[in-house]
């Protein structure tokens, strides 16, 4: 199946979208499914309680799939498209690329 693209959506309507009865919604739904765990965790032999519920394929990227449960990869494979972690994966591993903004050398010579 061919990758659906549309307009990246802007602060105020991702903000919008967030505080939707359809996405509060969804999102209990999904917590519910996973039990309340962090699937990442868990996928490691850990158990902790996810608190948030996270868009594999980015909301700003594909906000075409912003309900979906599940999506189809490149291969046509169907993989889970919203899942549930706790706060640190999802800085962590979900979204590493804010953990490089938050750490900055103190000097130029980097430490």
């Amino acid at each position: 199946m061919p990758e659906r693209r549309c307009a990246m959506l802007t602060d105020e309507q991702t903000k919008e979208f967030y505080n939707s009865p359809d996405w509060r919604r969804t999102r209990k739904e999904i917590l519910r499914t996973d039990k309340g765990e962090c699937q990442i965790c868990k996928a490691k032999g850990r158990y902790t309680k996810a608190v948030i519920v996270h868009h594999v394929n980015h909301l700003r990227d594909r906000p075409d799939l912003k309900l979906d449960k599940t999506y189809e990869d490149t291969n046509g494979i169907t993989q889970r498209q919203l899942i549930s972690v706790c706060r640190e994966c999802h800085e962590t591993v979900c979204h590493p690329e804010r953990m490089r903004e938050i750490i900055k050398p103190l000097t130029t010579e980097r430490w």
